[in-house]
């Protein structure tokens, strides 16, 4: 079952779709791309919200409003993409912004660079809350994180999403194909934001890997595996 693991789909929530209308179009892109599971991850920062309750309070309002539009809703699956902040192990309710139904937790590192408190974080949601970290993105960091840095975060207990644009520039390619020669636990997702700059791409996944197929069925799998009441198997 072809899945989108990380995008911005959800009506007026964050940075991504602006209203019903652009959702539903993204949702019939990635349709026609294949896809036939769409995980919706708004932007969660702790140091903006009040809490994990009122995040995902407003998380429902707009999955409401995709429900009264009448879109076809199956397998769509609502999580987060929860910035890694200093503390956020400890806050209450963070195993509740896990992609429903698994121990998945999308982690997306700040821009503003590698930290030793990260690791430290990661590793407590995994002992704490028996999370299973993912990493969104990784491939953007290349040109801001350190190469000891990088290699820090590649042996973390995690698994590795990929965003599919990363097969449309040079140095992130071969990044992320040396990931996949060191056999790094990988997921794809297109982080599709709206319908110009940022829209679902697939397509252009499915093309570079046409001869690698087995990569994007290995990818699908692990929603599956790491659903409650499965077998843990993030490494």
């Amino acid at each position: 079952m072809l899945t989108d693991y990380h995008c911005h789909i959800l009506p007026g929530i964050d940075d991504g779709s602006k209203d019903v209308e652009t959702s539903l179009k993204m949702m019939d892109e990635l349709r026609q791309q294949g896809v036939e599971r769409i995980v919706a991850t708004p932007h969660f920062y702790a140091h903006r919200e009040k809490s994990v309750e009122e995040f995902l309070k407003k998380r429902e309002s707009a999955f409401k409003k995709l429900k009264k539009s009448k879109a076809k809703l199956k397998n769509f699956h609502l999580g987060a993409e929860v910035s890694v902040e200093k503390g956020i192990s400890e806050l209450d309710g963070i195993e509740k912004l896990v992609i429903e139904g698994t121990k998945l937790i999308l982690l997306e590192f700040p821009y503003s660079g590698y930290a030793d408190w990260m690791p430290e974080e990661i590793h407590n949601l995994v002992c704490e809350h028996g999370l299973v970290p993912v990493i969104a993105h990784l491939h953007r960091y290349i040109k801001i994180f350190s190469k000891k840095d990088m290699e820090t975060v590649l042996k973390m207990k995690a698994i590795f999403q990929i965003n599919n644009e990363a097969f449309g520039n040079f140095s992130e390619k071969r990044f992320v194909k040396k990931m996949i020669k060191n056999e790094m636990k990988i997921i794809f997702g297109s982080d599709s934001h709206n319908l110009t700059d940022r829209k679902p791409n697939f397509d252009l996944l499915k093309r570079k890997l046409k001869s690698n197929i087995d990569l994007i069925e290995a990818s699908d799998k692990i929603f599956d595996k790491n659903k409650y009441g499965a077998k843990n198997s993030a490494r």
